[in-house]
């Protein structure tokens, strides 16, 4: 699954393809270096980023995703219905639900495309307010069960599970379910993982170089294989990355 940020603010290329033809062009790129899925979001989920007006939401990402679907399997990254329903029309397969909403695997399921639950607690402004579990992968394994349960009700035929690697949780949260991923797997879902870039690599990469100060995004190219080759080898069906080419030569050799 490959990352198409049509927005001004995402945290690794925000602002880089916000005007249509950019997106459109960085979704060929995407394909070409073999992406399965594109994932196009037009509303930033990093901490602290700011509520999207429908609107706006919906002129950024309904254009890209009838301009991409017919070339490549289009997710939408969204937790608006409107917006769903809109990139459903334009040509979605796949809801990517930060939010886990009973509302989205609802339209999911009327619409009889997949649909991802992913784990998070709060919202972009809060959920990095000091994230707590006694045990994280128990809860969110708890969790993940439920909402991909309810998504079945709601008559959702493919589900996917995201345990929502960097969405209210600190670092040792992130590498704890990383580290015990076959407990995620064993729900019986496919299981799709998101490191790419993320905060708690630039962490590790900092402590590691000695330094107070985190690694830069860009500098995060080979953390990011190493967490994504490690959750293919241990059962992730589906892996979300900014870097396809570098990932999908990962997934190759992982796969042989």
């Amino acid at each position: 699954m490959g990352v198409l940020n049509v927005t001004p603010d995402s945290f690794s290329d925000g602002g880089r393809f916000l005007e249509h033809a950019a997106a459109i062009a960085h979704g060929d790129v995407l394909i070409a270096d073999g992406a399965q899925v594109v994932d196009v979001g037009g509303e930033s989920s990093r901490p602290g980023a700011d509520v999207v007006p429908d609107d706006e939401e919906l002129r950024r990402v309904v254009p890209v995703v009838a301009a991409l679907s017919p070339k490549v399997r289009i997710s939408i990254d969204t937790v608006k219905p409107v917006v769903a329903r809109a990139a459903i029309d334009a040509g979605a397969t796949l809801i990517n639900d930060v939010s886990a909403s009973p509302e989205l695997a609802e339209i999911a399921g009327e619409a009889g495309i997949g649909y991802v639950v992913m784990h998070r607690v709060g919202d972009p402004k809060t959920m990095q307010d000091h994230p707590h579990y006694d045990d994280v992968v128990a809860e969110v394994s708890a969790f993940l069960a439920l909402h991909a349960a309810r998504a079945a009700d709601a008559g959702v035929k493919e589900i996917w599970v995201d345990p929502g690697i960097g969405f209210a949780k600190l670092p040792a949260h992130n590498l704890s379910l990383l580290r015990h991923l076959d407990q995620i797997v064993d729900l019986g879902y496919p299981v799709l993982v998101g490191t790419s870039r993320k905060a708690f690599l630039g962490d590790l990469l900092g402590a590691s170089d000695g330094n107070d100060e985190p690694t830069q995004v860009g500098d995060r190219l080979e953390a990011s294989i190493a967490t994504v080759t490690w959750a293919m080898a241990h059962g992730a069906s589906m892996i979300r990355v900014h870097d396809v080419k570098a990932s999908v030569e990962a997934a190759k050799v992982v796969a042989a």
